[in-house]
């Protein structure tokens, strides 16, 4: 999908095409736009063939005459010029107006006067798309939302490139995601959604990559469906209507909570055909989890778990900001980062590597199995404070949890 003459490596099984890659094609060069005058930082290459002979002169003559201000008088301007950069950041300098090499890590110098730097990062971060209606190829409507994480690969093109990172980034996966899913049958985005994620990411680095970003992983999170598609050649698509609360998560575990919730009303009625569907990555389960009554069930289920293993797998410090039916806040905290690890009500005296913010129905629902912790990330009903991949190992221990009582 890239040009090869870009430094840019295609993202592990994926196909060579997107889903609308022939609608956004990439221009060869930069003849004739904005960036005629602007090294090819892409390829490392500052050298600005545009400075002419005596604009050279005089910015070398006043580059020294600032070093020689700079040194002479060094004991005070070494709190201004020298610069500590972390490992995960680099500093990108105009000197004189003009692109520089981006600098770090470690200790840099920044002359004073006729610099401007700013600092970026490259650690990766996420966002997620909101859900919003799209309608399907075959005339269904449904609501879609996406996360998507991402680095910078190159901080000098994120700075020269676009004016606003997040804002345009946000707006290029919210349009890439309706206009795929646009061209997809309610059936392939309810069953493929893995697929059709790593398209659309491969979508959005078409689009992101001159800006010096790549997407890293693109997850949709199926919603409920608005409006039932049209007939077609293949037969009538049944799916079921969406349950209150728990729009956020995918139509499978939706239509296995319409079964138990209309499991008396509907007794009575007369059987007809039905399809049931499942995607790549949930299913029906096999076995119901006996369900704790409250939380502090819940813990002492999990306070038989813990083992050095689980400690070895997960590595981190949890603190749970739990808030009861009647409006009522209790704090509880799980510690697999030491020892055995530890589970409790309270809060420790050292600070957590993530907090998770969410109802008591919900917590006991999440380490049940029965509610994901991504789906209820991305429908609002958890919040985490911290890094999302350390929160998402808590998933090793509801695994465990599940098999002891499966």
């Amino acid at each position: 999908m890239f040009s090869s003459s870009r430094p840019y490596e295609l993202l592990s099984q994926r196909d060579s095409t997107g889903l609308f890659s022939e609608s956004f094609t990439r221009p060869s060069s930069h003849k004739g736009v904005s960036f005629d005058y602007v090294p090819n930082v892409s390829e490392n290459n500052f050298t600005d063939a545009s400075q002419g002979w005596l604009s050279w002169i005089c910015n070398m003559l006043v580059i020294f005459l600032i070093y020689i201000c700079t040194f002479i008088t060094f004991p005070v301007t070494g709190w201004f010029v020298l610069k500590t950069v972390p490992n995960y950041q680099r500093i990108v300098v105009f000197r004189l107006g003009r692109i520089c090499p981006p600098k770090g890590p470690g200790i840099v110098l920044v002359l004073p006067l006729i610099d401007q730097w700013q600092k970026v990062d490259l650690r990766t971060r996420a966002f997620n798309i909101p859900p919003c209606q799209v309608t399907s190829q075959d005339g269904g409507l449904l609501s879609v939302g996406a996360d998507i994480q991402f680095r910078i690969w190159n901080p000098v093109l994120s700075v020269v490139s676009v004016q606003d990172l997040n804002a345009s980034t946000r707006m290029t996966a919210h349009n890439a995601l309706t206009h795929s899913l646009a061209k997809k049958t309610v059936r392939e985005i309810q069953t493929e959604r893995i697929k059709l994620g790593e398209y659309l990411g491969m979508d959005i680095n078409v689009m992101t990559h001159p800006w010096g970003l790549e997407v890293d992983r693109v997850e949709l999170t199926l919603g409920s469906l608005l409006k039932a598609p049209e007939e077609s050649t293949s037969g009538s698509f049944i799916m079921p209507p969406s349950v209150p609360g728990l729009e956020g998560l995918t139509g499978p575990i939706q239509q296995l909570a319409m079964h138990f919730l209309s499991h008396t009303s509907s007794s009575n009625s007369p059987q007809g055909d039905s399809i049931t569907f499942t995607d790549e990555l949930t299913s029906v389960p096999q076995a119901i989890v006996p369900t704790p009554c409250s939380v502090e069930e819940l813990l002492s289920r999990v306070n038989l778990l813990l083992s050095d293993s689980l400690v070895c797998q997960v590595g981190a410090f949890f603190q749970f900001d739990i808030t009861s039916g009647d409006g009522q806040h209790r704090n509880y905290y799980l510690d697999l980062s030491q020892g055995s690890g530890a589970v409790g009500e309270g809060s420790l005296s050292r600070e957590p590597d993530v907090i998770i913010s969410m109802s008591d129905s919900d917590l006991v629902a999440m380490f049940q199995g029965e509610l994901q912790p991504f789906a209820a990330y991305a429908s609002g009903r958890l919040k985490i404070q911290g890094d999302i991949k350390t929160a998402m190992k808590l998933e090793e221990l509801i695994k465990q949890l599940k098999k002891q009582y499966s």
